[in-house]
C-alpha cells in the first residue's frame, strides 16, 4: 500500500507541493513547528534527487563544463546585475528594489534538482549548477550587493563551503548507500514512489517556509499583496528569460535555467543580512516563496505538452 501511494504523490508532485503552501498558509502554529526541521529537509531532497539520478548523468554535465561555467555566470552575476537596472527604471519602493536584487544575486533554490525531476527538466543540470552557485555566493554576493545596492553582508565563507558540502556529500553517502542495498534495478522500478516521498518532504518544507507569512498579510493585507504581485512577475519573467537565453541548449536544459534563474535561495540571504534586515526586505523574502511552490502546478502540463514535441 505504501509504494503505490507514493507513486500517486510522484506522479501528482506539484498539486502536492501547492497544497502545502496553502496548508503552511491556514495553519502557521504547524509552519512554525516545522521550521527547525527545515535543514534536515534539505538534505533529505537532495538525497532524494540523487537517487533518481545516475552518476553517468552528472559526470556528463562536469565534462561539458563551459555550459555550467555559462549557467554560473548567468545566475549569480548577469542576472543581479540585469534585475537592478530594471527594477531601479520602474517606479517600485526602495525596499521592494532591495529584496529583489538581493534575491536575484542569491544562488537557486536547494530543491531545484529535485523540482527539476518532477517537471521532466534536465536535473543533472541543475544538481551541479546548484552546487556550483552556492560554492561560489560568498564569492560573488557581498560585492554585488554593495555594488548595486550600498549594502554590507557578511556572509563567511569557510562557513557556508564547509555546510554545503556536508550537505552534498553527505546526501551523496547516503544515496549510493541506499542504491548498493536497493540495488540500481529496483530503484528505476521505484522511480515514481521516491518522487512521491521527495514531495512528503518539501511539502513539509514548504509549510515551514510559510512561518510568518501569516502573520504579515493580517498586518498589512495591501502591502504584503503589492509585493506579493511583484513576487510573482519577477519570478515569472526570470524564467522566461533563463529558458530564452539557453534555448540553444535544448529544451530540458533551457528551461531547468529558467526555474533555476526564477527561484532563488533566500533562506541565505536572510542569514547573511541577519538581524539587521529591514521588514520591507524580509517581507519580500517571505512572499517570494509562494511562487516558488504555486509555479510547478502551472507549469507541469505546459513543460509535458512542451518535451513531448
Amino acid at each position: 500500500m505504501l509504494l503505490p501511494a507514493l507513486a500517486f504523490l510522484g506522479r501528482h508532485g506539484t498539486r502536492v507541493l501547492a497544497v502545502g503552501i496553502i496548508v503552511g498558509l491556514a495553519l502557521p502554529d504547524l509552519a512554525h513547528a516545522l521550521k527547525p526541521f527545515l535543514p534536515a529537509m534539505v538534505a533529505a531532497t537532495m538525497t532524494g534527487a540523487l537517487l533518481r539520478l545516475e552518476w553517468r548523468d552528472i559526470g556528463r554535465q562536469l565534462r561539458a563544463w563551459p555550459r555550467i561555467a555559462a549557467t554560473t555566470a548567468w545566475l549569480i552575476v548577469a542576472t543581479p546585475v540585469l534585475v537592478a537596472v530594471v527594477a531601479k527604471a520602474l517606479p517600485l519602493p526602495d525596499g521592494l528594489v532591495a529584496g529583489m536584487v538581493l534575491s536575484a544575486a542569491g544562488p537557486c533554490i536547494m530543491a531545484a534538482p529535485s523540482i527539476a525531476l518532477l517537471l521532466g527538466l534536465d536535473a543533472a543540470l541543475s544538481l551541479v549548477a546548484m552546487v556550483a552557485v552556492h560554492l561560489l555566493a560568498p564569492l560573488t554576493v557581498p560585492p554585488l550587493a554593495l555594488a548595486l545596492l550600498g549594502i554590507h553582508l557578511h556572509i563567511g565563507m569557510v562557513e557556508l563551503t564547509v555546510r554545503l558540502a556536508a550537505f552534498v556529500l553527505g546526501a551523496a553517502i547516503v544515496a549510493e548507500a541506499i542504491r548498493r542495498v536497493l540495488g540500481r534495478e529496483r530503484l528505476r522500478a521505484a522511480g515514481e514512489a521516491i518522487n512521491g516521498a521527495n514531495m512528503l518532504v518539501l511539502v513539509a518544507f514548504a509549510i515551514a517556509i510559510m512561518d510568518g507569512i501569516t502573520a504579515a498579510a493580517l498586518a498589512d493585507p495591501g502591502l504584503v499583496l503589492v509585493y506579493l504581485f511583484a513576487a510573482l512577475v519577477f519570478n515569472a519573467l526570470l524564467q522566461v528569460a533563463g529558458a530564452r537565453l539557453f534555448r540553444r541548449t535544448g529544451a530540458p536544459a533551457a528551461l531547468a535555467v529558467g526555474f533555476m534563474t526564477g527561484n532563488r535561495n533566500m533562506g541565505l540571504m536572510w542569514a547573511a543580512l541577519g538581524a539587521d534586515t529591514p521588514i520591507a526586505i524580509a517581507l519580500y523574502f517571505a512572499v517570494a516563496q509562494l511562487p516558488m511552490y504555486l509555479f510547478p502546478a502551472v507549469q507541469s502540463p505546459l513543460y509535458r505538452r512542451w518535451l513531448a514535441r
